[in-house]
């Protein structure tokens, strides 16, 4: 996989264009690879609380009024 990585100078406005090390394509996967996860969890977070909220048969907007949140 190649990844390029473009640099610019904000001082000069000199742009380079050049391949990703190793390292910095070892870096971008691992932040994927955290946002993809972070998502998971969020998606998760948000299944649970519907289940809740179905169980007591109430909507997301009820449960706010009910715990005081705006």
């Amino acid at each position: 996989m190649t990844i390029q990585i473009k640099e610019v100078n904000c001082t000069t406005g000199e742009e380079i264009v050049r391949e990703a090390t190793v390292e910095e394509i070892a870096e971008i996967e691992a932040r994927q690879i955290a946002s993809a996860e972070a998502q998971v969890a969020a998606n998760a977070k948000a299944a649970q609380r519907q289940v809740i909220l179905t169980r007591l048969g109430i909507t997301e907007e009820e449960a706010r009024i009910l715990l005081g949140g705006n």
